[in-house]
């Protein structure tokens, strides 16, 4: 038995074959629905089953992002949204995807394939990933990737994440400040994502590592409300929307050949 097979064949009683579906998570980018890839634009189109995250309205960026091709899609599309609330209780957030993982494998099991949407890319900070370790285990699971938030706003600044020997690091505005500082003051570049709340206290850790006049703010990259600061001396300092990161670079950069 190949290691596909494992997942998508599964004998019944009667001895007949029953094909499971197959879980696909789709980045879809960071907010432009141009920056979507042709892969995931295409299967997004051919989709009969899709799921995505969404706020306690309804409302989903995900979604909102794939919107021109899901156009395309069969007016029979069945939707399974994954209703978060907006806090940190992992104990909360653990319930909505152990829930919504059940829905999702019931479908699977019986031959149907679904689509989940995720901003970015699923596995860098997507939810898709949280999804991923309860299923994959029992499902046939694939990845399409997406161009992340962090690739979107050094493009957006036109400028680069590193060089030669510098070093980077990626950290969640969610860690401890003394991690914040720590890693400030030990690399080169650093983005520091999910900033919204964190908003005051990673300014507060730039002033302390001496890295405010590194520092950019960008929040909504590649949408309409986008906002960028280069001078996060002049941001105020009071919690901001979940789509933000900063990104820091060393101001003076030595060149050798």
């Amino acid at each position: 038995m190949t290691e596909v097979s494992k997942f998508v064949n599964k004998t019944e009683s009667n001895g007949a074959s029953h094909k499971k579906g197959i879980l696909t998570g789709i980045g879809v980018g960071p907010g432009d629905p141009e920056l979507m890839t042709l892969k995931a634009y295409r299967t997004i189109k051919s989709a009969s089953i899709i799921s995505y995250l969404a706020n306690e309205q309804g409302k989903s960026q995900a979604k909102w992002i794939a919107r021109e091709a899901l156009e395309e899609c069969h007016n029979d599309l069945l939707e399974i949204p994954v209703l978060m609330p907006m806090n940190e209780n992992r104990k909360i957030a653990n319930q909505v995807y152990d829930s919504a993982a059940s829905e999702i494998m019931a479908c699977l099991d019986k031959g149907q394939n679904v689509v989940f949407l995720c901003e970015g890319d699923p596995l860098f900070f997507g939810s898709f990933s949280y999804l991923l370790e309860r299923i994959e285990d029992k499902f046939q699971c694939n990845v399409i990737p997406g161009i992340s938030s962090v690739h979107a706003a050094s493009a957006t600044l036109i400028q680069p994440l590193t060089q030669q020997t510098e070093s980077f690091a990626v950290v969640s505005g969610r860690h401890s400040d003394e991690v914040l500082i720590e890693t400030l003051k030990t690399h080169d570049s650093v983005v520091i994502m999910k900033a919204g709340r964190a908003r005051v206290r990673i300014l507060k850790a730039l002033q302390i590592a001496q890295r405010t006049q590194d520092a950019s703010y960008l929040e909504y990259i590649g949408r309409e409300q986008q906002v960028i600061v280069n001078n996060v001396s002049e941001l105020v300092a009071e919690a901001g929307p979940y789509f933000s990161l900063f990104i820091v670079r060393r101001s003076e950069r030595k060149h050798n050949d």
